[in-house]
């Protein structure tokens, strides 16, 4: 996420300067960036918390740089749980994002009952509309909001089966491993197969 908001807020300073000239030798003013990400999933996440561009840097130690000190390059991200419950001092000094949260537990609602996400969607959206939550911009934007949450969702669940797939892949890399070492020391194929669960011919290939 940091990362991406580095691009992002690249091409908002680029927007912003416009046809100024960045190779001068003054100082050009720019705004102050802040960094913020609401969290409304539905995997447990805390409260709030902090992210740093630095985490994902690789060790510079073989290049013969310094491991500790400040970066030269930094972008902090303060990350706020908005889910039901969570963050309830900044939800009541914003009526959109309680208006927000309340439309998601909704459509979350409505979903677990009838087992569809699009048409929890369509009731969330009645719903909403119905006891002015957010009424006036999903009376003008309802079909964007429908669309949106599609296309967004859709998108969780791939990386869903994604992070399956690559999880069922570590497990098998890992079994091969194992595999490996065993025949290193000489242990007989049959045990390796009890071990791994791998076939022998799977193992003899190895």
């Amino acid at each position: 996420m940091a990362l991406r908001l580095l691009m992002y807020i690249a091409r908002v300073y680029e927007k912003i300067l416009g046809d100024k000239n960045i190779y001068t030798t003054r100082a050009i003013p720019i705004p102050r960036p802040e960094f913020f990400v609401l969290y409304n999933g539905v995997t447990p996440y805390p409260e709030e918390q902090i992210l740093k561009l630095s985490d994902a840097f690789e060790s510079t130690g073989l290049l013969g740089l310094p491991e500790k000190g400040a970066p030269s390059l930094e972008l902090v991200v303060r990350v706020l749980n908005i889910n039901e419950g969570r963050n309830e001092a900044i939800a009541k000094k914003c009526k959109t994002l309680a208006g927000y949260r309340a439309f998601i537990g909704k459509v979350r609602e409505f979903e677990k009952e009838s087992g569809d996400r699009e048409e929890a969607m369509r009731k969330a959206i009645r719903y909403c509309r119905d006891h002015d939550i957010l009424k006036e911009f999903l009376e003008q934007n309802g079909t964007e909001v429908m669309n949106m949450l599609i296309t967004e969702w859709k998108t969780e669940d791939a990386l869903a089966v994604r992070f399956e797939e690559g999880r069922e892949e570590g497990r098998e890399e890992g079994r091969e491993d194992t595999a490996r070492n065993a025949l290193a020391k000489g242990v007989p194929l049959e045990l390796i197969h009890d071990i791994t669960g791998l076939d022998i011919e799977k193992i003899k290939n190895l």
